[in-house]
């Protein structure tokens, strides 16, 4: 692999039809997860809640991330494929129950959902990271996690189609024959068992088995990637709601909004895939968040004006997609000898930290307006910065950084 990709298909010869798969199904998952936020307005008559109920929804439902940590050592002894496989089944039973039509059974919907987006997500990048030596890593991670951005690119014009012409449960129900059809793609992909390996360092025919402490320096770099990762959740899960209040934008044009956001983070993977090995992963992440806090200070300062807050949200989306794409390869080899139980750990912060984000950004958008959401985001993003640094300076870390 000596240049950029701009494809699965040519990702790696050995793992690109498996990997374009994965995306394929995980697609359907972030679809799922992510047109919740961004139809707020649509949901709230639907369950007969106010915004302030449904985010604090999501940041409760957000806690069932914490189960990747026991999904870890599972992923270290290669059992990626059962992880998968139970993760795309509990998408299917998440859209059934929330058609029930109520509060609590969004709120138990909601939470299978994240369980299962969760653990799909990090066996994803296991299976990535056991396989992938760390020098071409965030070219195949900035692949994989291009299924954000097809979510919003293309499943969220779709779910915008559905709700006009079936209502609201119209997403629901395509959503969960979809990730049917996702169970039975992954399932013909994946051997039913292989031991795990890290192929710059192993022997391919040992299976990783081997534990270890989390060492101080990975904290530091979870903790990075997981307030990164509140950094955006933060505000996105306020954008349909602040696109509404603000700018009177109805169902329709918010599809058509979430069509760029797709465009701009399916962008900022690319980008990340093609660049982040070349100019250095550690590099590559702060720069994003930098491009962060300026999209912030663009959508603090929008007023009634749509031009501009969608400027500020785009250049706050395309800095984020990028640190926090980035940030999953420092991840996977902060401890090379643990890839996935780091992986999984890290995946629990991350999830108390979007926990936390989500709750208080509904909160401070209610009592603040989107100035309050945004100075959260823009601590968020501060922390992390000062956490990755901290992390280098402690060393030891990967050759690349």
């Amino acid at each position: 692999m000596s240049g950029p990709s701009t494809g699965l298909a040519d990702a790696t010869p050995a793992i690109g039809p498996t990997l374009t798969r994965l995306v394929a199904a995980k697609t359907v998952a972030n679809t799922a997860l992510r047109w919740l936020p961004l139809f707020l307005p649509t949901l709230e008559p639907a369950f007969s809640a106010t915004t302030t109920q449904l985010t604090t929804v999501l940041g409760a439902g957000e806690l069932a991330g914490l189960s990747t940590v026991a999904s870890g050592s599972r992923l270290d002894r290669g059992r990626e494929r059962l992880v998968l496989l139970v993760s795309l089944g509990l998408l299917t039973s998440s859209a059934l129950i929330a058609l029930i039509g109520t509060l609590a059974s969004f709120a138990v919907s909601f939470f299978v959902l994240v369980l299962a987006v969760s653990n799909y997500t990090v066996a994803g990048q296991a299976w990535i990271s056991h396989r992938v030596a760390y020098g071409q890593r965030a070219r195949m991670l900035g692949l994989y996690e291009t299924s954000w951005a097809f979510a919003l690119l293309v499943g969220a014009p779709i779910v915008a189609v559905l709700i006009n012409l079936f209502g609201w449960r119209g997403p629901f129900v395509v959503l969960a024959g979809a990730s049917a059809v996702a169970t039975f793609v992954v399932a013909s992909s994946l051997p039913r068992w292989t031991p795990a390996v890290v192929i710059e360092d192993l022997d391919p025919a040992t299976p990783m088995v081997r534990r270890a402490a989390i060492t101080p320096t990975a904290w530091l770099v979870m903790v990075g990637s997981a307030t990164t990762a509140m950094a955006g959740l933060a505000v996105f899960v306020v954008s349909g709601s602040w696109l509404d209040d603000a700018f009177g934008v109805p169902t329709g044009g918010i599809g058509a909004v979430a069509v760029t956001f797709g465009a701009v983070e399916l962008a900022s993977s690319l980008t990340s895939a093609g660049l982040a090995d070349r100019v250095g992963k550690l590099r590559s992440t702060l720069a994003g968040l930098v491009l962060l806090l300026a999209g912030l200070v663009i959508i603090v300062t929008a007023d009634a004006r749509l031009a501009v807050g969608v400027i500020g949200i785009l250049t706050f989306l395309l800095g984020f997609e990028f640190a926090f794409v980035t940030s999953l390869s420092l991840v996977s080899e902060a401890m090379p000898d643990a890839r996935g139980t780091t992986l999984a750990v890290s995946n629990a912060v991350g999830t108390i930290a979007r926990a936390a984000g989500a709750v208080s950004s509904g909160w401070l958008y209610a009592s603040h307006g989107i100035g309050g959401t945004a100075t959260l985001s823009a601590i968020c993003a501060v922390v992390a910065i000062a956490s990755l640094v901290l992390s280098r300076r402690r060393g030891p870390r990967p050759a690349t950084t």
